[in-house]
């Protein structure tokens, strides 16, 4: 089985959350796989993590760029793993089947807390999850931004 942990968003967005959270997975020395739910989010994704700080660096890459089995970090909006990856981000409304889910050691759902779809969605998902037997942890921010483990 698999963990899951669930990082609802409220006070950043994912394009403040996401570098932090993948920074932190990429230094475990795990390789991760960002499936990203929007295909038309993935050039914009792609080129935010090469720019979002000019003090730190995330190696990834993408189908566009190629050579998946040489990136410790490989963006997709498809249901590969091309890069033998061992930690999974779902993303902007990104899912996986329970199949999938399991094959991975470690699971980042990082939802919207402010989109009614993205909580409905992140509902579904903890039960589905959760009953197939993972271990499911949720994740809120507090009010300076920090992650607090709920219930």
């Amino acid at each position: 089985m698999s963990r899951i942990d669930f990082y609802h968003l409220q006070k950043q967005s994912l394009d403040e959350v996401l570098p932090v959270l993948l920074n932190k997975a990429y230094a475990t020395g795990k390789r991760i796989l960002l499936k990203i739910g929007k295909p038309e989010d993935m050039e914009r994704i792609n080129s935010w993590l090469w720019t979002y700080s000019d003090e730190s660096f995330l190696p990834h890459g993408s189908k566009k760029d190629g050579f998946a089995d040489q990136q410790p970090i490989w963006l997709t909006s498809d249901d590969d793993n091309p890069n033998q990856a061992e930690f999974l981000f779902l993303a902007d409304g990104a899912e996986v089947s329970i199949e999938i889910i399991t094959k991975f050691e470690r699971v980042f759902n990082i939802f919207d807390g402010r989109s009614e779809e993205a909580l409905s969605q992140a509902r579904r998902l903890w039960k589905t999850y959760k009953d197939a037997g993972n271990e499911v942890y949720y994740w809120q921010q507090s009010d300076r931004g920090a992650w607090q483990q709920k219930g």
